[in-house]
């Protein structure tokens, strides 16, 4: 689903967060996030235009096989504790993020080694 809306982060900056939260005197419950949206859409064009494709659509296409029957069209977090009590805020914007990924794979495709199939 294309125009689902999600708060894409960077794993980075989260795992610097879990850090943040450990250090606390007493666990406690935080909402880590970006606290901005972006369709999937969205995601798809910054990924094509970073390797300069601005007509992305004609790229993608969509099949109802792949739609989730109960789609959550809209996710997003307040990270405003995590900032008032642990000092965390994201730092990698959702541009810089799709670039990062789009750039990471790129590599990975042109040093010619197979991408894992297992995690």
């Amino acid at each position: 689903n294309l125009d689902a809306k999600r708060d894409w982060g960077f794993a980075g900056d989260y795992v610097k967060a879990m850090g943040m939260m450990m250090q606390q005197d007493r666990p406690d419950d935080y909402i880590i996030a970006t606290g901005e949206t972006h369709s999937v859409g969205e995601f798809a064009k910054e990924a094509f235009k970073v390797i300069g494709v601005n007509d992305w659509e004609n790229c993608v296409g969509r099949d109802e096989a792949y739609m989730r029957p109960a789609e959550v069209d809209y996710l997003i977090g307040d990270y405003s504790k995590a900032k008032n009590q642990l000092g965390w805020e994201p730092e990698m914007r959702f541009e810089q993020l799709v670039s990062t990924m789009v750039e990471a794979d790129i590599k990975l495709l042109s040093s010619k080694k197979e991408c894992p199939t297992e995690y």
